[in-house]
């Protein structure tokens, strides 16, 4: 592909930072404070037209464009001109744009052009996930770690970062971008080390009004996935942490007991 001139691109009053702006998982009341007043501040706001919630760039004052029919050099292009023109600039991603947000190769023409920019952070769709089943993530002597990956399909993964290597540490994982090659995950998490009764639930479109889930096991997942005709869009969680009833042990801060800086505990 040639590669675009833009030195030609006359610079025009002063350049604002262009923000990137986390989403959030769709809930459109889900993005930060901050992300929706440079959302309402905007001249040029470029979103991720197949999961952004309309609501978000429904009657802002900003020339719109979907990004979903876009290239990265056409991307670019429209916020270059944009930024040398002295447009406040508003690159909107789902979620949180530091997972799974493919910033970096944005960032990298930002430097080379010397375009200053800022990262406002969303509320992830793993994260959002764990509020919609209600649990949290990292439990007393259950998990302390959570793995946040993707099965490699189209985009490879590093070399110890598959399913299987990572499956070792029976940690909390929340799976990205998978759901759709279930029965390999499934394969490979046993191989790794979950056992079959490991709980396991689906979260589609998570906080839309449509989300659906699904729970089971690691045996009876796929077959639930399958029934469902949930194909994308969902994520995978998987750990001891989803299993029903109280956790197996109290976290100190509030255990009468305990002393820390703030509350002397009880002998």
């Amino acid at each position: 592909m040639k590669e675009r001139d833009f030195s030609e691109i006359p610079a025009t009053g002063r350049q604002h930072p262009v923000h990137f702006v986390g989403a959030g998982p769709g809930d459109p009341e889900l993005i930060t404070v901050k992300g929706q007043r440079l959302l309402q501040e905007a001249d040029i706001v470029i979103y991720t037209g197949s999961l952004v919630p309309a609501a978000l760039i429904r009657d802002l004052q900003a020339e719109i464009h979907n990004s979903a029919g876009l290239n990265l050099d056409e991307v670019f292009q429209l916020i270059y001109t944009g930024w040398m023109a002295g447009k406040k600039i508003v690159r909107l991603h789902t979620g949180d744009p530091a997972i799974f947000g493919a910033i970096n190769e944005q960032i990298a023409l930002f430097n080379e052009k010397k375009i200053p920019f800022q990262i406002i952070p969303g509320v992830s769709s793993g994260t959002a996930s764990a509020a919609a089943l209600s649990t949290e993530l990292t439990l007393p002597e259950v998990s302390q770690t959570v793995i946040f990956t993707r099965r490699a399909g189209r985009t490879p993964v590093p070399e110890k970062q598959d399913l299987v290597s990572l499956a070792s540490h029976r940690a909390t994982m929340m799976i990205f971008l998978s759901v759709s090659m279930i029965e390999q995950v499934v394969e490979e998490l046993i191989e790794g080390g979950y056992n079959k009764e490991t709980p396991v639930a689906i979260v589609e479109k998570v906080s839309w009004p449509e989300e659906r889930q699904l729970r089971g096991t690691l045996e009876t997942i796929a077959a639930q996935v399958n029934d469902s005709g949930i194909t994308k869009t969902a994520l995978i969680a998987v750990g001891d942490v989803l299993a029903d009833g109280p956790p197996p042990a109290l976290s100190k801060l509030y255990d009468g007991t305990f002393s820390h800086g703030y509350r002397k505990g009880s002998s």
